[in-house]
């Protein structure tokens, strides 16, 4: 039986905490070592353990190789059962208390590096796309509405555009300088515009506040895209839409750097199963090249 196979692989005090550990964020070894306070040898032996069982899956990223938790419906009893028959144990706890602070260095190091390059950031962007007018391909899929909201709006070029199709539009951000910048280039229509400071994992929206969502290159900057997706749904209305635009995966160190990415961009599939596990009905997917060899896939959907 499958299941007989999974509590084997959890039959070790080790690998039980790795499970719990991965199910709520994605770490490479090193990470997972710091936290964990153990060799890397014994971290690498057990996360082999559980991926051949099927309980992780592990994507390399550049130089490094990141582990998470199996999102499926066949494994959805099984998490649960462990989140909540754990979590009052030491070790346990002590494991999201180190993981939850990494997580929160990353997102510190993150805000930093936005706020720092605010004002270059367009400038950044070109270098990237050229003359490729993404936010021209994402306007064309809007349709007239009462509410858009424009996930990591950075300086608020695609919130102008959303503003001529919406009645409002809300702009959320994690960096202050980004959100100066917005306020800035909106200034013309500031009374239509809402800016708010938030992470895409919290979004500072009510339930059902929006019609429409995009996320135009923003996930592969998230620490926990599908975490975000989730949230995303929270806030689009029933048969509210969401475009995602974003990288198809890519090995070009380059833009990481520049750009300061966790994420070398996503395969296409990859995503199409996230929005579906968030409960999302996907209607289409596009894919542009731009510059550098890079490719970027538009998707399409509803809640």
């Amino acid at each position: 039986m499958v299941t007989v196979k999974y509590f084997k692989a959890l039959a070790d005090e080790t690998r039980l905490r790795l499970f719990r550990l991965l199910m709520n964020y994605e770490f490479n070894v090193n990470e997972i070592v710091s936290i964990m306070d153990m060799g890397q040898s014994r971290i690498s032996r057990h996360l082999k353990i559980l991926t051949d069982t099927g309980l992780l899956t592990s994507r390399r990223d550049g130089s490094y190789v990141y582990y998470n938790s199996v999102s499926s419906n066949e494994l959805s009893d099984l998490i649960r059962f462990v989140d909540k028959s754990f979590a009052r144990y030491n070790e346990f706890r002590e494991d999201r208390v180190r993981s939850e602070s990494l997580i929160a260095e990353r997102k510190t190091r993150m805000q930093r590096f936005f706020n720092n390059i605010a004002e270059k950031w367009d400038s950044l962007r070109h270098d990237v796309f050229g003359n490729f007018d993404l936010n021209g391909k994402i306007i064309e899929k809007v349709e007239n509405g009462r509410v858009a909201v424009d996930l990591g709006c950075g300086t608020g070029e695609l919130l102008l555009a959303l503003a001529a199709r919406s009645d409002r539009v809300i702009g959320v951000d994690s960096s202050p300088n980004m959100l100066k910048q917005a306020r800035m280039k909106t200034a013309s229509i500031d009374s239509r515009v809402d800016l708010r400071l938030g992470e895409m994992e919290h979004l500072p929206i009510r339930d059902g506040e929006a019609d429409l969502a995009v996320a135009s290159m923003v996930l592969h900057h998230l620490v926990a895209p599908a975490a975000g997706l989730r949230e995303i749904h929270r806030i689009l209305k029933p048969g509210g839409k969401l475009l995602i635009a974003d990288f198809e995966k890519h090995d070009i160190e380059m833009v990481r750097e520049k750009c300061g990415d966790p994420w070398m961009g996503f395969a296409q599939g990859e995503i199409e199963k996230w929005l579906i596990d968030a409960g999302f009905i996907l209607s289409g997917t596009d894919r542009f090249e731009v510059r550098h060899g890079l490719q970027v896939n538009l998707f399409l959907s509803s809640k």
